[in-house]
């Protein structure tokens, strides 16, 4: 639709993820009319984190260092790890600040349809991890759809023998939700995972 450089830029913007043509496009004419300072910064921070970010080597989480800033805590407890589907997910149970034991990034879910098998994720680092003994609870973090429930189902079995507690975390419904619009696998997940009271 434009010309050379300009269509190159929109169609890169528009191969990221959650990004259509049309934001694609915005994007672009933000980054055409910005100040020449402001666009050299973002193309040198894009640069940097090229350069710099790595995985820990121990959780798989997105690091600077060899080992991401939880690996490094002495004060998390080593014997209990949740595992999740990607880094975002680790910021997000951080943000609660009630989990203070370590992760496992799996690096996504097991999908057929997009030919993810088990082989494509972090599994085999986690057998690894958990062959010492330190670890007697691990917590099930993926994702409440078939891809997070099918990759939990295959790690549950794949830890069978190692005698841990394995936890999934909960699900139903949201706070501020309706019960008239929630789907009935959320509200079957509410029932199953209901508590009792304290009055």
């Amino acid at each position: 639709m434009y010309e050379g450089v300009v269509q190159d830029l929109i169609d890169e913007l528009g191969r990221l993820p959650g990004v259509g043509p049309k934001s694609a496009q915005r994007i672009a004419f933000h980054i055409l009319q910005a100040d020449p300072v402001d666009v050299r910064r973002l193309a040198q921070t894009l640069n940097e984190v090229k350069a710099k970010v790595r995985f820990c080597s121990v959780c798989g989480n997105v690091a600077q260092d060899e080992q991401c800033r939880v690996c490094r805590d002495p004060r998390r407890d080593p014997s209990v790890i949740c595992v999740v589907e990607e880094s975002k997910d680790v910021v997000a149970i951080e943000r609660t600040r009630e989990f203070r034991g370590r992760y496992h990034v799996l690096g996504g879910a097991i999908s057929p349809i997009d030919g993810i098998g088990p082989e494509d994720l972090r599994v085999k680092e986690l057998l690894a991890r958990l062959a010492d003994g330190t670890v007697t609870e691990l917590i099930l973090a993926t994702d409440p759809n078939l891809e997070g429930e099918a990759t939990a189902t295959y790690l549950a079995r794949m830890v069978g023998s190692f005698g841990l507690k394995v936890t999934r975390l909960a699900s139903g419904l949201p706070v501020g939700g309706d019960l008239e619009y929630a789907d009935e696998v959320t509200l079957g997940r509410a029932f199953e995972g209901r508590r009792l009271l304290d009055v």
